[in-house]
C-alpha cells in the first residue's frame, strides 16, 4: 500500500510519500516536497491547488493520503488557509483520505516495534510531521 502523509502548515501542503510491502516500509522520492498556494481566497488558485494535488497522487499511484489533524478551536487550532486546503483534497474524485490526529501518532508509534532515526531517512526537516504520520498510519 501506498499512502501520501500531509502536514498543512499555513499556505503549504508538506508532503511524505510512503509505502509498506512485504513488512518493508519504504519512503518514495517525490518530485516536490510541498505544494503552496499564494492566495487562498482566489478560486482559480485553489482549483490549480486541487488539481496539481490530484496529478501528484495519480503520478505517484497513491492509494491513500492521511492528513495530519489540526483543532478547530484553542491555542493551536489550524488556520483557515490549512482548513481550505484540506477541503481541497478531501474532494479529489476517486483518493481515499484520512485525517490522522497527533494524539493517535503518537499512541501508535509508543506501541511500535519500529526503531529508527529521522536524520537516517534522508528528508528534509520540516517533513517529519508528514512522515510520521504516513508511518502511523501503515503502522496501525
Amino acid at each position: 500500500m501506498k499512502v501520501c502523509g500531509i502536514e498543512l502548515k499555513g499556505n503549504d501542503a508538506v508532503i511524505c510519500i510512503m509505502s509498506l510491502k512485504d513488512g518493508l516500509f519504504a519512503i518514495h522520492e517525490c518530485r516536490v516536497k510541498k505544494l503552496s498556494i499564494a492566495d487562498a481566497t482566489d478560486t482559480e488558485q485553489l482549483t490549480k491547488f486541487q488539481f496539481d494535488f490530484e496529478k501528484l497522487m495519480a503520478d505517484y499511484q497513491v492509494d491513500h493520503v492521511i492528513i495530519r489533524e489540526r483543532m478547530t478551536k484553542g491555542k493551536f487550532a489550524g488556520g483557515s488557509v490549512g482548513f481550505k486546503l484540506e477541503a481541497a483534497i478531501q474532494l479529489v474524485n476517486d483518493l481515499s483520505v484520512s485525517l490522522l490526529s497527533p494524539a493517535q501518532t503518537k499512541e501508535i508509534m509508543k506501541t511500535s516495534h519500529l526503531q529508527m532515526n529521522f536524520a537516517d531517512t534522508g528528508l528534509k526537516q520540516f517533513q517529519e510531521p508528514a512522515f510520521m504520520t504516513a508511518l502511523s498510519y501503515l503502522e496501525r
